[in-house]
């Protein structure tokens, strides 16, 4: 076993490869035609997405009674799946955000894809509340604005402070993502030769010229929009977590929770970005730019953020245990111990247990075992919001009103269908715009920076 060496520098971008070839290989899925393989793989995606959407018809049609939902459990699967979606999208802005403004340059390959999946997180997140209201079409009145029936919406409630922080981050997210294509856009518009992508890359490119003027205003816009974008890393989650942390509810009602989900949100999200760049790097032939180097380092990350995740586990059964409030104490034992007990004990083992295989660098090395790790942590931290969630409604302070939460084939349906949603939007995206940034790879490739001698 050995232990993690911080000082060494790892490789950013593996030889030295002309920039004209970093073109090439980049800017390639996007000028050849789909092979059968994407053709199969878009087929399944849209045939998840599809059961995914006759289930959510039928319970238009017939209602939420469709659902496991029950008294107590008034919130199931819809919110479960809302936290875990929002989760997801918290690495793409850390990636992007804080470790641009950290000088990071490992995240020079994988930032833009990271940065397209906090796009697709947060809109398969968005769809969860709009259909747990049980009346979708009524959901502009969510929004604060006057209208005919004099209805406001209520401010002291979490749930309006959600509408508010996840369209600030999808807004702030995607402004961001957006700002960092222009210079590529500008790349494709020069090397294509079909008169329909030209005026589309012509406009989407905004008029960049490569110009020295150009990227210092880019750069200064990139800096600004990063600065503003890392806060919400931290307070988009914690925001979520309110939903539950400021009710009286034993085993919400915490302060752990919202460094807590924070940790969390970038745990699952580092995973799934792990999870899916495995296939881009190796079906676009990007290793020598999502390097093994790159890839060992988010695996550091995940062992740092599933460290935390489990001492905030220990640290809830502490505090229930010291408060010396029955009901908290009795809510963490039934997690533990209660009807739910597999459910806690998976959420342990896939977010405590597994990821401290990282501390060995076999391991963190081994492109297999850790897609099965990243896999088992995402398991591991959708079972962590089905525990919080449903273990605390479940059983409350009335015995005579406890309940047995079961999800059912329609809850089943909609999660699949979810995961129909965000692959179909991650396939189509690689095919219709550069998955890795052209100007921030040709930025670290060695020898493309002047040269200062000791300096």
């Amino acid at each position: 076993m050995s232990t993690i060496d911080f000082t060494r520098e790892l490789a950013v971008v593996e030889g030295r490869p002309p920039l004209r070839e970093i073109d090439d290989i980049i800017s390639k899925p996007l000028e050849t035609r789909p092979d059968k393989k994407y053709y199969i793989a878009l087929s399944i995606t849209l045939t998840m997405l599809g059961i995914g959407a006759i289930a959510l018809l039928l319970s238009f049609y017939y209602g939420t009674g469709l659902w496991g939902n029950n008294n107590p459990v008034g919130w199931g699967l819809p919110i479960v799946n809302f936290v875990f979606w929002v989760g997801i999208g918290h690495a793409g802005t850390l990636i992007s955000a804080i470790l641009f403004l950290l000088r990071q340059r490992w995240r020079n390959g994988i930032a833009r894809f990271a940065e397209g999946m906090t796009i697709f997180a947060v809109m398969t997140a968005g769809i969860f509340p709009l259909i747990h209201v049980g009346r979708p079409w009524l959901a502009g009145y969510l929004l604060p604005y006057p209208n005919q029936h004099s209805i406001w919406v209520n401010f002291t409630s979490p749930l309006l402070w959600d509408v508010f922080a996840v369209s600030t981050y999808f807004t702030v997210s995607f402004v961001f993502w957006y700002v960092g294509l222009i210079p590529d856009f500008a790349t494709l518009r020069d090397r294509t030769t079909n008169k329909i992508k030209k005026v589309i890359y012509s406009v989407t490119s905004l008029g960049w010229r490569h110009s020295n003027r150009h990227w210092q205003h880019y750069e200064m816009v990139y800096l600004i929009l990063a600065g503003f974008a890392t806060p919400l890393v931290l307070s988009v989650h914690t925001i979520v977590s309110f939903d539950f942390a400021v009710s009286i509810i034993p085993g919400w009602h915490t302060t752990i929770f919202p460094p807590y989900f924070v940790a969390g949100a970038v745990f699952s999200g580092f995973a799934m970005v792990q999870n899916v760049l495995i296939f881009i790097r190796k079906i676009f032939n990007y290793e020598h730019i999502i390097t093994l180097d790159t890839l060992e380092r988010m695996n550091k990350i995940m062992l740092l953020t599933g460290s935390l995740v489990g001492y905030a586990y220990a640290m809830e059964f502490f505090i229930a245990w010291y408060s010396g409030v029955q009901p908290e104490q009795f809510a963490f034992l039934n997690r533990a111990f209660g009807p739910y007990a597999w459910a806690y004990w998976i959420m342990v083992s896939c977010n405590v247990l597994f990821p401290q295989l990282f501390w060995i660098k076999k391991i963190r090395r081994h492109i297999p075992v850790m897609f099965v790790i990243a896999v088992l942590i995402n398991v591991g931290m959708w079972f962590e919001r089905f525990v919080i969630t449903v273990t605390s409604l479940s059983r409350d302070y009335l015995p005579s009103s406890w309940a047995y939460y079961k999800p059912t084939l329609v809850d089943g349906a909609i999660l699949l269908g979810s995961f129909g949603f965000f692959f179909t939007f991650l396939l189509l995206f690689t095919k219709t715009l550069p998955v890795v940034s052209i100007a921030e790879v040709k930025a670290v490739v060695e020898g493309s920076q002047p040269s200062h001698g000791e300096h």
